[in-house]
């Protein structure tokens, strides 16, 4: 019985990070290259506020909500909609936004620059006009911007929510999250960023103005994304809840969600559902991701990862 249970643990690890990574292996080159490219700590502190966020499980409910925020300004959504193949092969994009991530999080510092660059990069190459005749360019600093707060707003409600304890790093944790990851977007070239909590919803309600309804089509898509199996589809039902009790009270209205001003006795237990998922995928997952320990390998901190075993 135990054979199997450690056998179908080893199953649902290495299916999960398949899906996530865009990799059969789950350590696709880009996940390598954390341990491999340089040599000491990166943008940020090893086993500190940002590396604690974004390895968390948390993160899954973050993204959902961050792309409701995303398609609420219609300049984002129309790179988004224009320049990439999220329709077809929603799980490639998927993998795009998590590379970002992972690899400015637990990369070395010159593995972030060269990631910055690679981005900034792709960033030059989406521009383009809407239907009704604004023009758009992913590169352009208040673009930039937006994104940055949409994404940095969804990943701390959630961590906040439905993430793992952060009392070691005091009550000010929240702060010192935004003002470290800000660095992260300052490399892509945004601008006037916020370095606190309240801060960053201030930023957030700013935008107001020229933001607008999620359209239909993207709500539907990020309700029920394509190609999940049966098992898969429930567990996404639960954690799609859960973000649209997250989502800013600036956006939550424009995507017809409850957000965090919404939350009643039955939210409360939609993210005790979530919370839940995230605690059994964590024993089946493991610790850390292969991200983490290929930055602990790489700083001495942990052993091998078992793809460079």
């Amino acid at each position: 019985m135990v054979l199997l249970s450690t056998d179908l643990t080893a199953r649902i690890r290495t299916a999960f990070r398949a899906r996530v990574s865009g990799d059969p292996t789950g350590a696709p080159d880009w996940v390598r290259d954390i341990a491999r490219v340089g040599t000491g700590p990166g943008w940020f502190e090893p086993d500190g506020v940002v590396w604690r966020v974004h390895g968390d499980l948390s993160t899954l409910i973050g993204g959902v909500a961050a792309l409701l925020g995303q398609g609420a300004h219609p300049l984002a959504l129309a790179g988004v909609q224009r320049h990439s193949a999220y329709r077809e092969d929603p799980w490639k994009r998927l993998a795009g936004t998590a590379r970002w991530l992972v690899v400015t999080t637990f990369g070395s510092a010159e593995l972030a620059a060269r990631e910055a660059a690679r981005v900034r990069g792709m960033h030059r190459r989406v521009r383009g006009t809407t239907d009704d005749g604004r023009p758009y360019s992913a590169g352009e600093p208040d673009l930039l911007r937006w994104v940055h707060l949409a994404f940095t707003d969804a990943f701390l409600a959630a961590h906040a929510a439905v993430g793992r304890d952060m009392s070691r790093f005091g009550p000010r944790w929240a702060d010192a999250y935004v003002g470290e990851w800000a660095r992260s977007a300052q490399a892509l070239g945004a601008v006037d960023l916020p370095t606190t909590e309240s801060e960053l919803a201030e930023a957030l309600a700013e935008y107001a103005p020229v933001l607008e309804p999620v359209p239909a089509e993207l709500l539907a898509f990020l309700s029920a994304p394509p190609g999940l199996s049966l098992p898969e589809r429930v567990v996404y039902s639960g954690l799609s809840g859960g973000a649209a009790l997250l989502v800013s009270p600036t956006i939550a209205p424009l995507a017809g969600v409850p957000g965090r001003d919404g939350r009643g006795l039955p939210d409360r237990g939609q993210l005790t559902v979530s919370r839940l998922q995230l605690r059994a995928m964590s024993l089946a997952l493991g610790a850390s991701s292969p991200s983490e320990q290929a930055a602990r390998w790489r700083l001495g901190l942990g052993p091998a990862p078992d793809w460079a075993a």
